[in-house]
């Protein structure tokens, strides 16, 4: 059970962290202030950093991980499109992520609860990501 725990858990992080690359990826050429910019390459980078960690794990279960929901992100890139056609603004932008930053907070804590057998190295990412997107939502207050 441990093992399979671990499997999942790792697997869901390695999609939200797929997810979370390719949002801030998808708003980068769009924001104007240098500041935003800064933070969101710099929350890129700890999300790369994570992946390193993920991928070493995964490859020592033996296993490939997981891509994001197709359904969830085509929605995501859609709303974006729309949001940012409406009002290209670094507000937007913030609005934007901080909505992905808190669906990521609560879907990362419901599968640390659903796969609690999960090893201790695996819940220790889990919780590093869902601290990482916290932090990105705080420091995102100032661009709203």
């Amino acid at each position: 059970m441990i093992e399979k725990d671990t499997i999942r858990l790792l697997r869901e992080c390695d999609a939200g962290i797929k997810m979370g690359v390719k949002s801030i990826s998808d708003v980068l050429d769009r924001v104007e202030s240098e500041e935003l910019v800064k933070l969101l390459n710099a929350c890129k980078d700890e999300h790369d950093k994570l992946d390193k960690e993920l991928q070493e794990l995964l490859g020592k279960y033996e296993d490939e991980g997981k891509d994001p929901n197709f359904m969830a992100e085509k929605m995501a890139k859609i709303k974006t499109e729309v949001k940012l056609q409406m009002n290209e603004t670094d507000n937007t932008v913030a609005d934007l992520m901080t909505d992905g930053c808190n669906m990521g907070v609560k879907s990362l804590n419901k599968y640390l609860n659903q796969y609690a057998a999960a090893d201790e190295k695996s819940k220790d990412i889990t919780k590093r990501l869902i601290n990482l997107e916290a932090q990105l939502a705080i420091d995102l207050r100032k661009f709203l």
